[in-house]
């Protein structure tokens, strides 16, 4: 296979091809690395790269594939790992300019697991300041951008390690999702993304924050690529202090994709934390759409009833946010080379007493198991991903105001987070491009741990309507 051709495979079709020997892992890295310098520079995918240390990695790789014997289920696949994750001995910037220089002593968790399984990071992709927006700029690397249309913002936190897998440089890659991280940036590029249950991965060796909002996930082009990327991630590691219940023994979240889904009862979720969230025409018609095509696959569609969400759970939900901001490792001498929107939630974490921040998250925690018992009768929740098709450069943070900044997010993502408040894993399902090519993602929503069940349901809907051949321009490119 040319290097143009081994970009078209997916991730089970690489390692396939790593088993067989129609392809070396080098054959794969070298393919992937050429595409991340010929259009990286123009998409903001990756902060930093580490050919040296992926090529070490896939000569080590190939000499095990000629050694014989059993092989890690994606060995040799390359992939990346985001920048808010620690890499031992690859500089780790978190999205800012105060960490710039800064490199790790250790892996977390989720690095030595895929690794474990085989992958092959590049190295780190971009994300926002300390990954707090929900689209992807810093001062070290500059805008993630839609391949879909560079004019356009990739989404976030998640948003370089989207656009790497949109544009082909990845077949998958690693992210994570605090208040929609995952799933906006996989709406925002056409792809698959899964935020997993609270718990299904651990956050080892530091552990989450105080809020538990935050969770690794994958995201990719397909469901099973995604499926086999959650397989690697999710298991936990002695000391956490959550964890969700294991698969039965025998069972993987990749045969979940071939797994019969029967009839399900399906709950439209149009209800926000913010008041008055409206979905912009092209955003309603592309959930619709999906009510449309479900109830077409036999699934009975019927809406959630309202008044489940308080008017207070927003402001409990604001104030938790910025208790993240309040624990920053930022010495008082160089806040002010941070980025607006961080400056504005540490100070409003750092001017929270200690009664208010335990009175809210206090808040948050009996509004979820309310939320969840209230829908416990449905299979699954649909509901949007954004308010709105992908914001241009600069929407969010033109007039360098980061209040205004939080405010325009939190219309824009008006959605997302309610199920970071709730643990419950969700997904964004790629089933709607609008009239000028643009992706919009669909959420689905499942009880709490049954990951299993949307897994089923998305490559039910990927069959019915296939989209991993929908590609960006620039996707045929020679690289």
């Amino acid at each position: 296979m040319t290097g143009t051709q081994l970009h078209e495979l997916t991730a089970l079709e690489q390692a396939a091809a790593v088993r067989d020997r129609t392809a070396s892992p080098v054959e794969l890295v070298e393919a992937a690395l050429a595409r991340v310098e010929a259009l990286d520079a123009g998409l903001g995918a990756f902060v930093t790269v580490t050919p040296e240390r992926a090529l070490a990695a896939a000569a080590e790789a190939g000499a095990r594939v000629l050694r014989g014997g059993d092989l890690p289920p994606l060995h040799g696949v390359p992939t990346a790992i985001k920048d808010l994750n620690n890499t031992a001995g690859v500089r780790t910037t978190f999205g800012s300019a105060v960490y710039a220089d800064f490199v790790p002593g250790f892996d977390d968790a989720v690095v030595t697991k895929l690794a474990a399984v085989g992958t092959i990071s590049l190295g780190k992709t971009n994300t926002p300041e300390f990954g707090f927006p929900c689209y992807t700029d810093n001062d070290v690397a500059g805008p993630a951008r839609c391949p879909w249309d560079p004019t356009r913002l990739a989404g976030g936190s998640s948003g370089g390690a989207a656009v790497a897998v949109a544009a082909g440089m990845l077949p998958f890659a690693q992210g994570s999702d605090g208040g929609g991280s995952i799933r906006i940036p996989a709406s925002v590029n056409g792809l698959f993304g899964i935020k997993p249950t609270r718990g299904r991965v651990s956050n080892a060796p530091l552990g989450s924050d105080v809020t538990g909002l935050g969770t690794n996930g994958p995201l990719a082009r397909t469901v099973r690529d995604a499926a086999a990327m959650l397989d690697a991630m999710a298991g936990p590691v002695v000391g956490d202090t959550t964890w969700a219940p294991p698969l039965p023994p025998g069972e993987t979240f990749l045969g979940c994709a071939d797994r019969p889904v029967g009839r399900l009862r399906i709950g439209r979720a149009l209800e926000s934390p913010l008041p008055g969230a409206v979905l912009e025409p092209e955003v309603a018609a592309a959930l619709d759409d999906a009510a449309r095509l479900l109830e077409s696959l036999g699934h009975e569609v019927v809406d959630v009833p309202g008044g489940l969400i308080t008017p207070e759970v927003l402001g409990a939900f604001e104030r938790v946010w910025s208790l993240s901001g309040a624990t920053l490792a930022v010495s008082a001498g160089r806040v002010g080379e941070l980025r607006p929107l961080t400056r504005e939630l540490r100070a409003r974490g750092l001017a929270l007493s200690a009664q208010a921040a335990m009175e809210a998250l206090g808040a948050l925690r009996i509004f979820s198991r309310r939320y969840v018992q209230a829908t416990d009768g449905f299979d699954v929740l649909l509901a949007p991903v954004t308010t709105m098709t992908p914001r241009p450069l600069g929407w969010f943070d033109a007039d360098g105001d980061g209040a205004a900044d939080f405010a325009r997010q939190e219309r824009y993502a008006a959605f997302t987070a309610l199920y970071n408040v709730t643990g419950q894993p969700a997904v964004s399902v790629p089933l709607h491009w609008t009239a000028d090519g643009l992706p919009i993602g669909t959420m689905l929503v499942g009880r709490p741990a049954d990951e299993a069940t949307l897994i089923a349901l998305a490559a039910q809907l990927e069959e019915a309507r296939p989209w991993a051949h929908r590609h960006p321009p620039g996707w045929h490119a020679d690289a």
